[in-house]
């Protein structure tokens, strides 16, 4: 009469360790109106390799409304975001070999998907970090933080 139970729990069991590593993956979307779903993103220090992907929900191109997802230092921002104009669409609107980026997808339009991974190591546990959109104009909407937990 055990036997059901213990078929439970070993379900219960097999069930949670697909959850356990998607806390090493997040999904976020850029839409139409300029705007993130997502406003904190939480990444754990356990985390070898830690994954965004981006989708884009709208219907627009990349060369009217596209998004990014670049990471930075917040103290960094606005000169990564100024940079990344300066760049242009062909460098996904990112400065090439911009050391104050620490990761960042491609410019997508409506309907596209990127990701991109990186290493926790990277992040320094007492720093303060934004996400944002480098499409110029997007920064001042689209924009997170992204925080380092045990």
């Amino acid at each position: 009469m055990h036997y059901p139970r213990l078929a439970v729990i070993a379900a219960l069991a097999l069930a949670s360790v697909p959850a356990l590593a998607a806390d090493c993956t997040v999904e976020i979307e850029g839409n139409d109106a300029m705007q993130f779903n997502k406003s904190a993103i939480e990444v754990s220090q356990s985390c070898k390799e830690f994954t965004i992907k981006l989708k884009h929900t709208g219907k627009l191109p990349k060369q009217a409304m596209g998004h990014n997802w670049v990471l930075s230092k917040t103290a960094d921002v606005a000169a990564v975001a100024a940079d990344g104009i300066s760049a242009g669409a062909a460098q996904d609107y990112v400065k090439a070999g911009d050391a104050r980026v620490v990761a960042h997808t491609k410019i997508i339009g409506g309907g596209e998907s990127d990701s991109v991974s990186f290493s926790p190591s990277k992040l320094g546990a007492t720093e303060s970090y934004t996400y944002f959109c480098s499409f110029p104009g997007h920064s001042s909407l689209m924009k997170g933080t992204l925080k380092l937990v045990k």
